[in-house]
């Protein structure tokens, strides 16, 4: 992973950040042996153009990202600089305008915080590529687990229905759901940013307990593990009932003292949408990080990145959507209401919940 350095502009172009890659490859698979990279180079190249590698390729993936997962911790350490990112949610196009801003791996140091897969028409090439990068490039991107990495969320919201028609069967579908249950389920940089898909949980008052969490099976309906994927900051005292039926809210006062007691210096995570496609909250304890531009193709919201450099210092990075080839995913700006989805296990839209306090 430390052959190739090349820093890219946020200025190159998908072509020169495209070009750059792929004189990567061909440096490290100059000097690796050809048994070692196999044919992942040519699937990942596969991948870019939105291209779903065959039932076997997608199974033998994941079967060598679990290894790798498997080594990882609850609360994975990362190294700065690193560029933290939010929901993509399975808006292929848009996750390589996301690459295309921020630098492709592994010239960029990446770390998702989960919900890569559902309501989006590509969750199936936007999960394969993320977890063949994570196999190609392991120290160089980090991906933790999102609420939305869950059986029962995946045949609600579009997943699993995506892989019984691209496949014929929902093998595909069960390969990652497996994969989803050894993902670390959170990410600490440099000790100093708590990175994490939900928010906290009144059952956890260090980053020890997190570590002593058991990981290894699906989101429970309740719990510490449930918590980090579900629960959302609140203009609040203390801890309230999650209006999404999981999880809880918390105020600014839970968030203070948990960084005091961790010796953190903030508190990152996704989970909730924001039209500026960032918000700093908890007077800075919290950021919230949205990187899936015009959700659900109609939503109207920017996207961002939060890059972290060698001294910590934290840089936002806006971005639209890329754009679309004719008639997919129609862009239009509907009434935030049309997300709602009732049910007490899924997600209800911080959107519509904002929308509905107003009234």
């Amino acid at each position: 992973g430390d052959v190739y350095k090349r820093q890219v502009s946020t200025q190159s172009t998908w072509g020169e950040n495209y070009n750059h890659y792929l004189e990567f490859l061909n440096l490290s698979y100059s000097i690796m042996s050809k048994s070692a990279i196999g044919n992942l180079d040519a699937q990942i190249q596969q991948l870019l153009q939105c291209k779903p590698l065959p039932e076997a390729d997608v199974k033998q993936l994941c079967e060598k990202a679990k290894e790798i997962f498997m080594q990882e911790s609850n609360v994975q350490p990362v190294r700065a600089p690193v560029t933290v990112c939010g929901d993509v949610h399975g808006q292929f196009h848009d996750l390589l305008e996301l690459f295309k801003i921020g630098g492709m791996p592994p010239d960029t140091n990446y770390l998702f915080m989960g919900d890569y897969v559902d309501r989006g028409h590509h969750s199936v090439e936007t999960l394969t590529l993320l977890i063949a990068l994570k196999v190609r490039h392991r120290d160089r991107i980090t991906l933790t687990r999102g609420n939305h990495e869950s059986r029962q969320i995946t045949q609600v919201y579009g997943f699993y229905d995506e892989c019984c028609r691209k496949y014929g069967n929902p093998n595909v579908w069960r390969f990652f759901t497996e994969l989803f249950d050894s993902l670390p389920l959170t990410a600490l940089v440099e000790s100093q940013f708590f990175c994490l898909h939900g928010g906290l949980s009144p059952s956890i008052d260090t980053l020890d307990h997190i570590r002593q969490l058991d990981r290894f099976q699906e989101v429970p309906h309740e719990g510490p593990m449930c918590d980090l994927l579900w629960s959302d900051p609140d203009d609040r005292t203390g801890w309230g009932i999650s209006p999404r039926g999981a999880g809880y809210t918390f105020g600014q006062d839970i968030s203070q003292q948990f960084n005091h007691t961790n010796k953190l210096k903030a508190i990152a995570r996704a989970h909730q949408l924001i039209m500026n496609g960032y918000a700093n909250t908890h007077d800075k304890n919290v950021v919230t990080i949205f990187s899936a531009p015009n959700y659900c193709y109609r939503c109207g919201n920017q996207a961002a990145l939060m890059e972290v450099d060698e001294t910590l210092k934290c840089n936002y990075i806006q971005f639209d959507p890329a754009p679309r080839a004719k008639g997919e995913g129609a862009v239009q700006k509907l009434s935030l209401i049309h997300i709602s989805e009732p049910t007490r296990q899924a997600e209800i839209s911080y959107a519509v919940f904002c929308l509905k306090k107003k009234k």
